[in-house]
């Protein structure tokens, strides 16, 4: 190539090739400052779109897993409540026993019936005072059976809307324990009732023998019934750790996948660094040596 004054070709090629190293640099440079293998759509566009919906599919399945945890946190609260008025009922079904013996005199029943009316009670102050956020969990309103206004609880377990678990919790109240033979009866004020042969409903009571022989029969059928709604608020909380246990398993899987796609491999990353902080130096040097050039043509003229 012919040596002309008003054209420096070697300059020109030196500064182009300063221009690609030192923009191969800067994408190198941020890629290791950012952490991420793609900092520009440019870089990657396909992974970036797959890598950006994994990275909302993870966010929302986070979200799933704490929703989870709160319903079993939901039914743990619940099943303490169900724990307690089972142990309620047993006591009162000990007090009922205890009015059967010859042992006890019709005084000594008044006393254990003041207590039997006060346990009584209490199972339904459990049922409107158990709560969760705010929502009352045994008083029915989440019972569909048991109301027809009930309505059930709804968790979100995935990323589809589709994904979700639904349950319910029973009205644990006077009025609903105890199949036929109830401890409640809607209408009446009564903390605890029977059913008399003539269909009329009575206090239920241990003040004498024949009612608590009545009372104990009536508690049998309302400790099994707690029993049945333990055991499937029970199933329900294995469900959900089940649920959680999975989830983790899929945020797991599915942080990794994102992780090949996005995040920039550090040690490559570093090796290719320093390739092109070599080939910049160079560009740097060689641009310099070409910039000479010209003034070679003067000594030419001398």
């Amino acid at each position: 190539m012919a040596m002309t004054a008003t054209t420096n070709t070697s300059a020109n090629t030196a500064l182009r090739y300063l221009d690609i190293n030192s923009r191969a640099s800067s994408s190198s440079l941020a890629k290791l400052s950012s952490g991420s293998r793609i900092v520009r759509a440019s870089d990657d566009a396909a992974s970036l779109a797959v890598g950006t919906k994994i990275k909302a599919d993870v966010t929302a399945l986070k979200q799933a897993s704490v929703n989870a945890g709160q319903a079993s946190s939901v039914l743990q609260v619940a099943d303490g409540a169900l724990a307690q008025t089972v142990d309620i009922l047993m006591r009162m079904k000990a007090l009922s026993v205890q009015s059967q013996s010859g042992s006890v005199s019709d005084n000594e029943r008044g006393f254990l019936d003041k207590e039997f009316q006060a346990r009584a009670a209490q199972i339904d102050s459990i049922a409107d005072q158990t709560k969760f956020n705010n929502t009352i969990l045994l008083d029915g309103t989440l019972d569909t059976t048991a109301t027809p206004a009930g309505a059930a609880l709804s968790f979100q377990v995935g990323v589809a809307a589709a994904d979700t678990i639904d349950f319910e919790l029973p009205e644990v109240k006077l009025g609903r324990l105890g199949g036929a033979a109830i401890l409640g009866a809607d209408g009446v004020t009564a903390a605890a009732r029977y059913l008399d042969d003539d269909g009329s409903t009575n206090p239920a009571a241990v003040s004498t023998r024949d009612q608590a022989i009545i009372a104990g029969n009536i508690l049998d059928a309302a400790i099994s019934q707690l029993n049945t709604f333990r055991s499937d608020v029970g199933a329900r909380i294995s469900r959900f750790e089940f649920a959680s246990a999975n989830l983790a398993t899929t945020i797991e899987n599915l942080d990794a996948s994102r992780s090949v796609l996005l995040d920039v491999d550090m040690a490559a990353e570093m090796s290719n660094f320093s390739s092109k902080q070599v080939l910049l130096q160079a560009s740097v040097a060689m641009l310099a040596q070409a910039n000479q050039q010209p003034q070679q043509l003067l000594k030419l003229l001398q």
